[in-house]
């Protein structure tokens, strides 16, 4: 039996936030303002756009029900990530910036799932105001849109659990207030401390303003934009990648221990499993291809060994964090290294931040899960429980870990095999499909750190496009509305 659909509820909900993006919009068109360039008229477009749909989807929700259920909280996160995508390329299309509507909107959507996967062979001759957008889109995806608008909007905070369970990510949803309003304030008021902090030291350390704003944006958002069309080794700056390896890192870390921290509950920060296991595997990859680096050098200074070690530790953070920025190009690596950052790329950082990726409490979850299956073949009588955080981790728990890893590895394989049958090699299937989907950005081959997904064709973007949203909605929240059984009682 079918029940009642609450479309009223869906639509207004979508119209809201599509009048907050009206007002982005309107705001971004200062920046070529400020720079007097001519591209305020297309973002003022899009803006009237984005309001007018808003305004008319709003007003056909008029009189709806209060309850958001299951079903409409992942209609309305699908579908806004899908709206706000096909709203935020009008600029780059509109003004030409980027003609074709494939890629404008590639470019989008790998914007706001912070994917970071980009077309863009020409960074540098886009517009201040282009760029900025190109950045806001990741700080904006990064937080997540319905989290940032539960936190502003009122309207939301009396029925706003099942849009805060369909938005963020990993297999437990830490509630740091009573109330989903009050925990998407404190997320947010630590997303933006965060981005500040940066955008401070990176100015510290000679970046410009602009750039400085528009690389924390894309950092705390682990996005991996940038400004410059070689990324971050424009700079070539030890101080500038040291800052940004640090909030990378930091923007791996689950939100809700900062604020944990803040309250002085430090008991909980030294007592996480996924936080020691997330440094702990970066470290030890990172120090793994500092070798192989090394190793392949006969130049055996301290120069040569630190820049060895930061080249090792800035990719394994951008890739593990799911950022993507680049200062070496991998891809002329040791062909045993592009493993261990494929490994890395699915693994992902911590459940609760900005990154992508599997998630490291599903790695460590399905780890113990097995390795306690061992003991129990051994041992028939023994009761051994799964025990996360020195907690009893629950049978439905542990049946939602393995499904969803069992249908990423799935959904990777057969996305590469798709890609493969659009004309894209196998090194660079597998590489695009394991980024986009993990919302890595750049993957192995052409598609590497020091190339793009310009010269792809249109069939292949359209699949990572999908990719990346799917990847960004945690695979589940996206599939299900596919199902038939999604829509029965």
């Amino acid at each position: 039996m079918n029940t009642q659909f609450n479309f009223r509820l869906v639509v207004r909900v979508i119209g809201a936030l599509l009048l907050v993006e009206s007002i982005i919009l309107l705001l971004v068109s200062l920046v070529p303002i400020f720079y007097n360039e001519g591209d305020a008229f297309y973002f003022i477009v899009s803006a009237i756009i984005s309001f007018i749909i808003g305004i008319i989807l709003f007003g056909l929700g008029h009189h709806h029900a209060d309850k958001i259920g299951k079903r409409e909280g992942s209609i309305i996160v699908t579908f806004t990530w899908i709206f706000f995508s096909l709203i935020g390329l009008l600029p780059y299309w509109l003004s030409n910036s980027i003609p074709s509507f494939t890629n404008a909107f590639f470019e989008t959507i790998s914007g706001f799932t912070t994917t970071g996967a980009s077309i863009l062979n020409n960074i540098e001759e886009l517009s201040h105001g282009m760029l900025f957008w190109r950045s806001l889109t990741h700080w904006i995806g990064g937080i997540g849109i319905i989290v940032i608008s539960l936190a502003i909007m009122p309207v939301f905070s009396t029925s706003g659990t099942q849009l805060f369970a369909a938005e963020t990510s990993g297999p437990t949803k830490d509630k740091i207030h009573p109330k989903i309003h009050g925990t998407a304030k404190r997320l947010v008021l630590i997303y933006v401390i965060l981005t500040f902090l940066e955008t401070i030291l990176l100015r510290f350390g000679g970046m410009g303003w602009f750039d400085a704003i528009c690389h924390s944006f894309a950092t705390i958002a682990t996005g991996g934009f940038s400004t410059k069309q070689s990324s971050i080794a424009y700079w070539d700056s030890a101080y500038i990648q040291y800052i940004i390896i640090l909030f990378m890192i930091l923007s791996g870390i689950n939100f809700s221990l900062y604020y944990f921290g803040f309250k002085k509950r430090f008991d909980k920060i030294l007592k996480n499993e996924e936080l020691r296991y997330f440094l702990l595997v970066l470290i030890s990859f990172t120090l793994i291809i500092t070798f192989s680096l090394f190793t392949f050098s006969t130049d055996t200074t301290w120069q040569v060994i630190e820049q060895a070690f930061r080249d090792a530790l800035f990719t394994v953070s951008s890739l593990m964090t799911t950022t993507g920025f680049g200062t070496a190009d991998y891809v002329l690596w040791a062909p045993f290294t592009w493993i261990i950052l494929l490994i890395v790329m699915l693994t992902g950082a911590s459940a609760g931040s900005t990154s992508g990726g599997i998630k490291m409490i599903r790695i460590v979850i399905t780890i113990k899960a097995c390795f306690y299956e061992f003991k129990r073949i051994l041992h028939p009588q023994a009761i051994v429980p799964v025990r996360y955080n020195n907690l009893l981790v629950s049978e439905s728990i542990l049946n939602k870990v393995l499904g969803f890893l069992f249908l990423y590895l799935i959904v990777a394989l057969a996305g590469s095999l798709i890609l493969a049958a659009t004309g894209m090699n196998f090194e660079e299937s597998i590489g695009g499909m394991v980024s986009c989907l993990g919302g890595v950005g750049p993957g192995l081959g052409s598609v590497g750190p020091y190339g793009n997904y310009a010269a792809i064709s249109d069939s292949s973007k359209w699949i990572l496009s999908v990719a990346m949203l799917a990847g960004r909605l945690e695979l589940f929240t996206f599939f299900l509305i596919f199902t038939p059984t999604f829509w029965k009682k």
